[in-house]
């Protein structure tokens, strides 16, 4: 019989509806029936693509015996991190403070207050590897609970009291310089990996928003060591295991060091971030890899996370049926010699070789990844197109991975703005239409009449919970490139209302630092504030920059001076962890240009003359530079407010620092305006 949680949105709670356990989604009630009862609360956190989430979901929330001990003891709570990353922030924090590490499945346990009192992430059916089982753990905190409950309270109370002693690190109170983005620069080159491109060693993920630094460090001040560190960890990446050689799009990370095997879950954030990436590495230097990279992963985009109501799906599983019934890691992507053989026949040689398939296997079982080992050789392409479409075409016909369904804002926004430019970059209006449906969506269903901003959706209905900072900064993001390139001042507008509610509740007017939560959000044991990139940008970094961006749109002092506020936190931190405030110092390097402010005016966006003016502007390396675009006569944008045309002819306003440039009507010439530092 189903519990509480058949009724809930989340693909993962739908995924624990029908287990045993009495599942409570997190809410008042849960913790008043724990208050009623007496007993400790079981808070498990996880998401729909999390490979150890359905382990231990299989092993013991399935399990008839464990359900009934949790139902007789707990109030078990089950949380969709992904729903609400301020719960999950929130006790995140107290795990990795009380374990030094931290993980999910994520397991607490809890007062009727909900204050943390024990902590653990994935536990085993039966003790393994120094680990206690489950049933183990459950039978020690119902004994600590029963027979020393005045301790535990007491512990509890502590861990609460500590957790709000911890403050984040104070951040400076101006914007970091020249001196600070060197230093994270040098930073970043000794962590560098020169063999393998990345940072750190195993497991390695696509550090996205490192990259967008480094490129833009680069077009700022021509630094080599910036674009190639940028270079050779994106062809590195786009040729390994994580990157999809057959449908395009990037495994969430790489379990090697040579980005060789995946933890093969896709993700739209990561693939959203990465498509942006590489359109941006190919506007620096023209590479046919990073096109076909963007252009690949743009097309994976919609065609397998778009949703009918225009929105893009949050992940796709690791697992998939092997065929026999068995859901198995990657069982979706990997191939033998004998796979090959079976599909290609005679081809089959040329393919083990290109794609690196030996009789050993990359992965389990003689299986292997796909990759693009050969950096010497040549290979017929038409024989290769041809040995890529059959294969994928036979892999179409295997069990597919489960998709979560759900919309979350934020990831959408990243989505929104990587489609909006990668269509304006290679010519693909049907990517921009793709990125205009997703953002009609976000107004639509997820955006209310006061501009408050729903987290997450699924087939059209809004989700229950309340968007966070980051919701609203990577919105605003999505929008505001979605205004750059369709020239449609409405998204500007968007933007604006977003950050409104970032200035009004999101941000301390004391000293301008943000918080995750809005001010009148349900209050937790203690209000995150995190401005480090985790998977994605911090949403505190996020608003800075879309703060700063929609200044330079408007002119609007407020929101210059709150992203400068905001960056402060990069000034202490980017020297310090340059690795893990990535997207901070992108921000900062377009303060530090500017950024600078592109009118391009026409009779029409039609008009070919006009056309190429702006497309000029949005290939601008240039870091953070807007670009509006409209007729003389518009009032879509205030950029183009008294841009007139020249002799009749488009023309192209530079400005930057309240400085502009004598008006230009030819492209070469405003490329090399938006190319000199």
């Amino acid at each position: 019989m189903p519990n509480r949680l058949a009724h809930e949105t989340s693909p993962y709670l739908l995924q624990h509806a029908d287990n045993p356990v009495d599942w409570w989604p997190w809410s008042g009630e849960a913790f008043e029936e724990a208050r009623r009862t007496g007993r400790p609360v079981l808070l498990s956190v996880g998401y729909s693509s999390c490979h150890w989430c359905h382990v231990m979901a299989h092993e013991s929330f399935e399990d008839q015996a464990t359900a009934d001990y949790l139902n007789e003891h707990f109030v078990s709570v089950k949380v969709d991190r992904e729903e609400r990353p301020d719960v999950d922030a929130v006790y995140m924090e107290a795990v990795q403070a009380a374990t030094g590490q931290g993980g999910w499945p994520m397991t607490v346990f809890l007062t009727p207050d909900a204050e943390p009192f024990y902590f653990g992430t994935y536990f085993p059916p039966a003790p393994r590897h120094g680990m206690p089982s489950f049933r183990q753990v459950l039978e020690g905190v119902q004994q600590a609970w029963t027979t020393r409950h005045d301790e535990v309270a007491e512990v509890a109370g502590k861990i609460v009291r500590d957790l709000a002693q911890r403050e984040i690190v104070r951040h400076a109170a101006e914007a970091p310089g020249e001196a600070e983005l060197a230093q994270a620069l040098l930073g970043l080159t000794r962590e560098y990996d020169p063999q393998r491109g990345g940072f750190g060693g195993a497991p390695k993920f696509p550090p996205s928003m490192v990259l967008e630094f480094l490129l833009r460090h680069h077009a700022r001040t021509g630094a080599e060591g910036a674009l190639q560190m940028a270079q050779d960890t994106c062809e590195r990446m786009a040729r390994g295991g994580i990157y999809d050689q057959l449908g395009g799009g990037f495994a969430r990370y790489s379990v090697d060091r040579d980005w060789i095997v995946p933890h093969f879950e896709k993700m739209l954030y990561d693939n959203a971030l990465l498509c942006r990436v590489y359109a941006h590495l190919w506007r620096a230097t023209g590479s046919d890899l990073a096109r076909r990279v963007a252009l690949e992963t743009a097309d994976f985009l919609v065609r397998e996370l778009r949703t009918e109501e225009g929105g893009f799906a949050s992940a796709l599983d690791a697992d998939s049926d092997d065929g026999s019934g068995r859901h198995v890691e990657g069982a979706y992507y990997v191939w033998t010699p004998a796979q090959l053989r079976e599909v290609l026949g005679d081809d089959a040689e040329l393919a083990a070789q290109y794609f690196g398939v030996t009789e050993e296997g990359t992965f389990e079982h003689g299986q292997s990844v796909l990759q693009l080992p050969q950096t010497e050789g040549v290979f017929d392409a038409e024989k290769v197109a041809s040995v890529r479409r059959r294969l994928l075409d036979a892999r179409t016909r295997r069990s597919a991975p489960g998709r979560d369904d759900k919309v979350v804002a934020a990831w959408n926004g990243l989505a929104v703005a990587a489609l909006a430019e990668t269509g304006a970059y290679f010519d693909r209006p049907d990517l921009t239409e793709a990125a205009l449906g997703a953002a009609d969506l976000l107004v639509r269903v997820h955006l209310d009449e006061h501009a408050r901003l729903a987290r997450t959706s699924k087939d059209g209905r809004v989700g229950p919970n309340a968007g966070v900072l980051e919701d609203y900064a990577d919105v605003a993001e999505g929008f505001l490139a979605l205004a750059s390139v369709t020239g449609e001042g409405v998204w500007l507008d968007f933007a604006g209302l977003l950050l409104d509610q970032v200035l009004a509740r999101f941000t301390d007017p004391a000293t301008g630092a943000l918080f995750d939560t809005a001010s009148d959000a349900e209050p937790l044991i203690r209000r995150p504030q995190d401005p480090t990139d985790n998977a994605v940008p911090s949403g505190w970094t996020a608003a800075a920059g879309a703060l700063l961006g929609y200044a330079a749109h408007t002119g609007s002092e407020a929101h210059r001076t709150a992203a400068e506020r905001a960056l402060g936190v990069v000034k202490t931190l980017g020297p310090r962890v340059p690795r893990f405030i990535g997207w901070g110092l992108a921000v900062a390097e377009a303060l530090l240009d500017g950024p600078r402010e592109v009118a391009v005016v026409g009779p029409a966006l039609t008009d070919e003359r006009t056309a190429a003016l702006h497309r000029t502007a949005l290939l601008g390396t240039a870091p953070g530079a807007v670009v509006a675009c409209g007729t003389p006569d518009s009032d879509e944008f205030p950029l183009l407010a008294d841009r007139t045309l020249i002799d009749g002819a488009p023309a192209a306003y530079v400005c930057r620092g309240f400085v502009c440039d004598l008006p230009t009507t030819d492209p070469a010439a405003l490329k090399a305006r938006l190319a000199r530092s």
